[in-house]
């Protein structure tokens, strides 16, 4: 049982080295990326303006994270979102995804 803890602490540490911990990314910088970058499908509030793109706000950053880099690396494939996110450096994908995981979102269940 205290393989655990010592397991945590060596995930921590490697988060830590990599520079990509819990809460990289810069909100401001990502609002200003989206902008020029992603409004035009995703809108600036991350609600979808195209019936075929995602809605991003409110989404995991983690996951956001995931998918743009999956597409710039060619493991997901999408005619404008493999341009778009061939274009993008690591700071914008980490900006990107802290601005769209930023905004706040509420649910209405139907009744």
């Amino acid at each position: 049982m205290k393989r655990f803890p010592i397991f945590a602490a060596v995930l921590i540490s490697v988060a830590g080295l990599s520079g990509k911990g819990a809460f990289a990314g810069d909100i401001m910088a990502g609002k200003a990326k989206a902008e020029t970058a992603c409004q035009v499908c995703h809108g600036l509030d991350g609600r979808a303006v195209v019936p075929m793109a995602a809605n991003l706000s409110g989404q995991q950053k983690e996951y956001i994270v995931a998918q743009l880099e999956a597409y710039r690396a060619g493991k997901r494939q999408h005619e404008q979102m493999s341009i778009i996110a061939s274009m993008l450096g690591d700071d914008d994908i980490e900006n990107v995804a802290a601005w769209y995981s930023s905004i706040k979102i509420t649910i209405e269940m139907p009744n």
